[in-house]
């Protein structure tokens, strides 16, 4: 028999933080990352009751969520990341480096391709996997390997230039 479907609270309540996550990578704004949050918690709610279980809860979710983030993110020219940093560091030297360091790595990865951006946040930030990123994505696992590896090394030739620094 078949585990009954959580409630929609409970999918919220479990879901919430990380489908922010994706959608603030996927869109660069925390205003037009919480639109997209209700969008995508909106459609949730509308389709659980139909919701068939032939892939994992979270990925069908998530799968939402990506779609919601991108319909918010056509509707405007693309923004850099803007995220609110805190270092758990106390000397001051110490936090302006940390948030020096943490607007470098912001800048980089607004300027990587919308498919490495959201391939490397869904791995590195959400921690999904190789096939649960291609599920999300509706894309080959292959497409995942390679898309997560050109991420990676535009990201680092990005913060190795001497612009960057």
């Amino acid at each position: 028999m078949a585990e009954p479907l959580p409630t929609f609270d409970a999918v919220f309540e479990s879901m919430q933080r990380k489908v922010l996550g994706l959608c603030l990578h996927v869109v660069g704004e925390r205003q037009e990352a919480e639109d997209a949050l209700q969008e995508a918690f909106l459609a949730v709610y509308r389709g659980l009751p139909a919701f068939r279980g032939e892939a994992q809860l979270s990925t069908w979710v998530f799968r939402i969520a990506l779609r919601a983030a991108l319909r918010v993110r056509s509707r405007r020219p693309p923004l850099a990341i803007e995220q609110n940093f805190e270092p758990a560091s106390e000397r001051p030297e110490q936090v302006l480096e940390a948030r020096d360091e943490a607007r470098r790595l912001e800048r980089a990865m607004s300027r990587l391709p919308a498919e490495q951006r959201t391939v490397l946040a869904l791995f590195a930030v959400d921690g999904l996997g190789h096939r649960e990123i291609a599920e999300v994505l509706g894309v080959p696992e292959g497409t995942v390997w390679s898309r997560l590896h050109l991420a990676r090394k535009r990201l680092a030739a990005e913060l190795a230039s001497p612009a960057q620094r």
